[in-house]
């Protein structure tokens, strides 16, 4: 029975990662989507997200019934609600790239307002932000779950920038208001998800120290 039970908590690392790794993906294309000008892109963008919400459901169910048939404890009960959690949080992480997707199908429309430097700066540190937070979570690596959580500041501090840069557009030509709240909305979807992989570095270093650091990651 026990090693019954660790060959499906590898079957559910593995799951996990899987469908990080699409996570990463998504995000990545959504971004080059529109620094490309490329709208098929984005229709593979939506594609992987049919398979994220399919694994959700699928990773749920497995992880629930493991709890119910195995009863494990301590260790591997916190592994397993865990999993639950980081489960949720990269299924919304496929809603944020799909968030991305509708905002550059209206750009693409028209002539990019300005190169793109910091938003896909932003798209590459969320994407390996989401990477080392499920490396984190398989290996227990509390390090490398905190190194996640430090660098979400990066991504505000971008993500403000990004404003700050287009309110000068808009203040200076109305004409160039739509375009630049488009990418004011992406630079804020990436932010999210950047979130989203902080949230799940906390969760990993819960389920490692037994240390709830969600409001105070600088007093750790």
């Amino acid at each position: 029975m026990e090693r019954h039970f660790d060959e499906e908590l590898k079957n559910l690392k593995e799951k996990l990662l899987y469908m990080a790794g699409l996570a990463e993906t998504m995000i990545s294309d959504s971004v080059k989507a529109l620094v490309e000008q490329k709208e098929d892109i984005i229709d593979q963008v939506y594609k992987n997200e049919d398979e994220i919400n399919l694994l959700q459901v699928e990773i749920d169910d497995r992880t629930i019934k493991m709890i119910a048939l195995h009863q494990p404890a301590a260790v591997d009960l916190r592994f397993l609600v865990t999993a639950i959690k980081i489960n949720s949080e990269l299924e919304r992480m496929g809603d944020q790239a799909i968030n991305i997707c509708q905002a550059a199908k209206e750009l693409l429309k028209q002539p990019l307002l300005k190169p793109l430097i910091d938003i896909p700066r932003m798209a590459e540190i969320a994407g390996q932000m989401v990477k080392d937070s499920l490396d984190a979570f398989v290996q227990q690596e509390p390090e490398l779950a905190k190194s996640v959580c430090v660098r979400d500041d990066e991504v505000d501090d971008l993500k403000d920038q990004v404003f700050r840069e287009l309110l000068t557009y808009m203040m200076s030509d109305p004409g160039t208001i739509q375009r630049a709240m488009d990418l004011i909305l992406i630079s804020r979807h990436l932010e999210r998800i950047a979130d989203h992989a902080t949230n799940i570095g906390e969760e990993v270093i819960f389920m490692v120290q037994g240390k709830d650091i969600r409001h105070h990651i600088t007093e750790k």
